[in-house]
């Protein structure tokens, strides 16, 4: 006898039952529905792209945990290959950036300008699964290209923002700094800007390890312990200053574009003074955003229910011309829809309007006439903008119900072999 099929999925990836379905597709509504609100126009790219886009360089350590796709046909010769470039030529995506930035380089002439668009679908990561985090997963990413101008960033953080007010979240923070107020601020401490990005990858860290983690590492990696001592110091003068950005901009006037400084004021200015009071907006010197093609702006979405990031993102300037030889202005924002759908089952969210449900209940046996009496009373309440399930009866009524109600489902007619009098 042959043995069973593994039914577990397999690592990393799960099913995804009724009930989560149904706040997944609620919640792509809400996010489709208000980006389009603000001008943005869905996309969609294939899942496999070349192994040399994705290797590109962009995608920092997801690069590293990319599930390859071996040649297939006459292109693979296991007997000839002497390196993995030999066995593989794609990969499964692991973010939708890469995707965009090709599609956009091929089809500019065709696109209008700026474009604004939206991108949901799934990526993957051959990752260490862990909760909110899976190697499967969705991706919601809104990016505007073509344009220079402040105006994307603060598009972007309001339509974000408005989605996540839609879905229900409050309290949460857009935490926002730039890359060019990080290397001011290396700068201004002495440190070589050969080793900036090794530098920001320490200070990533601030949030685990705290400022003496962040000043012990920078002195074990070999940098000067004035420096390390200058760097930390100043990030302490920011953080508890009244005014955190006029501190910080004042402080690096002389290592900062003065352009830079009003941008990134305008920016916050603009947000505040648009934003509802369902989230704040804060300045964090020490957030750096891990992927290597940030160029300026970068924000990410604090949520004290997960305690972590639930999304984030930036501009990168020069992430087109990788592709085509000339840079293109760009910057995105991308919500955390694994997390955002984690956190609303746990708080027992309910989807709007599936609380008002009707199942019919049908006897085995029913003759033809009451069947399609049944029948059609359903299809009149569907007419009239109800949800209608037509199911035959269990045995046990009080369970069948009781299931179906945690489904939705508040009201029930029933309907025997004989009509009851």
């Amino acid at each position: 006898m042959a043995s069973k099929l593994n039914k577990k999925p397999v690592t990393g990836m799960k099913d995804i039952l009724p009930g989560e379905m149904a706040i997944r597709e609620y919640v792509c509504g809400v996010i489709k529905s208000t980006y389009a609100e603000f001008g943005f126009t869905q996309i969609e790219t294939p899942c496999v792209e070349s192994l040399e886009n994705l290797n590109c360089k962009a995608g920092g350590d997801n690069e590293k945990l990319i599930f390859k796709i071996m040649k297939r046909g006459e292109k693979l010769k296991l007997d000839e290959a002497r390196e993995e470039n030999d066995l593989a030529d794609g990969g499964l995506r692991y973010d939708l950036t890469v995707p965009l930035v090709r599609y956009y380089s091929a089809h500019s002439a065709e696109l209008q300008s700026p474009f604004k668009t939206l991108q949901i679908g799934n990526v993957w990561r051959a990752d260490r699964p862990q909760r909110g985090r899976y190697r499967q997963f969705m991706q919601c990413d809104i990016d505007i290209l073509g344009d220079a101008t402040n105006l994307a960033e603060i598009e972007l953080i309001l339509a974000t923002t408005t989605t996540l007010g839609r879905i229900g979240f409050k309290g949460f923070e857009i935490r926002i700094n730039d890359r060019r107020i990080l290397r001011a601020m290396a700068a201004s401490c002495g440190f070589e800007e050969d080793r900036y990005d090794e530098i920001f990858i320490i200070l990533d860290k601030m949030d685990k390890i705290g400022t003496d983690g962040v000043k012990a590492e920078l002195k074990e990696a070999g940098f000067d312990a004035g420096a390390v001592e200058s760097y930390v110091s100043l990030f302490e003068d920011v953080l508890k200053a009244d005014d955190p950005v006029e501190y910080c901009l004042n402080r690096l006037e002389k290592e900062i574009d003065p352009e830079v400084s009003c941008g990134f004021r305008e920016i916050i200015a603009s947000v505040e003074a648009t934003k509802g009071d369902h989230f704040k907006l804060v300045f964090d010197p020490t957030l750096v955003r891990g992927m290597s093609y940030y160029t300026g702006t970068i924000f990410e979405i604090a949520m004290p229910e997960f305690g972590g990031s639930c999304g984030g993102g930036g501009r990168y300037d020069r992430m087109v011309g990788m592709f085509t030889g000339q840079e293109v202005p760009a910057c995105g924002f991308s919500i955390g829809f694994e997390r955002i759908v984690l956190l609303l089952m746990e708080n027992g969210f309910k989807v709007p309007g599936t609380e008002d449900r009707t199942a019919y209940l049908l006897e085995k046996g029913l003759p033809s006439d009451r069947l399609n009496e049944a029948l059609k009373a359903a299809e009149a309440e569907r007419a009239a903008g109800r949800q209608v399930l037509v199911v035959r009866m269990n045995k046990n009524r009080k369970f069948q119900k009781e299931q179906l109600s945690a489904q939705g489902y508040n009201e029930f007619k029933e309907f025997f072999k004989e009509a009851l009098k």
